[in-house]
Formats: structure tokens, sequence, C-alpha cells
């Protein structure tokens, strides 16, 4: 288990670093934005490479951030049962869920999102837009988001099973949503 947890440990860095990148990416998203509408308004000159730019790092921005997001606990949940049952149930629940629901459905959205990745990166594929990016980037990050979204979940699932164990203390805290 303790080598189960070390590969845990790491898998938490990655998502951890790629989440904070992914913050940054969206100060870059808000300047990029201003800028362009600066530039457009003040200069009455546009360019979709910038509004593309933008969709790009939005879509860089979700799927990086998925990871980090699982790894802080604080992803969307169905909470019917969840916040009105035993820390050790919530386990469970957690360790099912990750097992026959989110490993298996991130890796078949990568697999699945590997041929429209390699398509457009062999052919070259650009927007067909004026003035558009190359799109293999956007692309890739799909399938990469899955398999870091994946990863995280094989991480959560260890840690899990460790709480189960009674080897690793796991926070299963449950805040229901304000509304």
């Amino acid at each position: 288990m303790a080598g189960l947890l070390k590969l845990s440990g790491l898998i938490d860095r990655i998502s951890e670093i790629l989440g904070k990148f992914a913050g940054y990416l969206v100060l870059a998203c808000c300047l990029i934005s201003a800028g362009n509408a600066c530039i457009r308004y003040l200069f009455n000159y546009s360019s979709n490479g910038w509004l593309e730019i933008q969709w790009y790092l939005f879509a860089f921005i979700v799927l990086l951030g998925a990871s980090h997001t699982l790894r802080l606990n604080e992803h969307v949940r169905v909470d019917l049962i969840y916040g009105a049952v035993s820390d050790r149930t919530r386990l469970w629940i957690d360790a099912i869920g990750l097992v026959a629901f989110l490993i298996p459905a991130c890796l078949y959205l990568a697999w699945l999102s590997w041929p429209f990745f390699s398509t457009s990166f062999l052919q070259g594929e650009v927007s067909s837009n004026a003035g558009g990016l190359i799109r293999w980037p956007v692309k890739l990050i799909i399938v990469s988001g899955f398999i870091l979204l994946a990863f995280q979940g094989l991480s959560e699932l260890i840690k899990r099973v460790a709480g189960l164990m009674g080897v690793l203390q796991v926070d299963t805290a449950y805040e229901k949503p304000l509304q």
C-alpha cells in the first residue's frame, strides 16, 4: 500500500501543478479578451485567431482543472444519500463510483477522442475562419484531460481503499450547496 500511496502522491502533485497552471490560464484568457476588445474598438482591427485562442484556453482550463478539482473533492456530486451516511459508507460510495463510472468513462472518452486528435494532427487541420488557428492542440487537450482525470480517479481510489483499510485518514466532509 505504501508504494500505491506514493504513486497517488505523485499523481496528486501533477494534478495540483496543472490545476494551478489552469488558474493562470484564466488570467491569460481575461487579458487576451480585454486586449482583443481594446484593439477592436481603438484600431478597428480584429482577428478570428484572438477569439479562437480564448476558446482554446477555456478548453485547457476546464480539462486541466478537472483533475485538480477532483483532487480537492470539489466536483459535482449527487447528494441524495451522500450527506446522510457515515464516513466509511462515503468511502465505499466513492470507491464504487470511481471504479464503475469515473475511470471507465474517462478512459473510454480518451479512447474515442484519440482518432479525433490524430486525424487533425496528421492532416494539419486549421480553422476554416480567416486568421484561424491550428486545431490539433485543442483536440490533444481533450485526450490529455480525460487521461489526467482517469489518473486522478486512480489516485482517489487508492486513497479511498487506504482509508477503508485504516492506513490513511481520508477527509470525506461534505457540505450541501447553498441554494
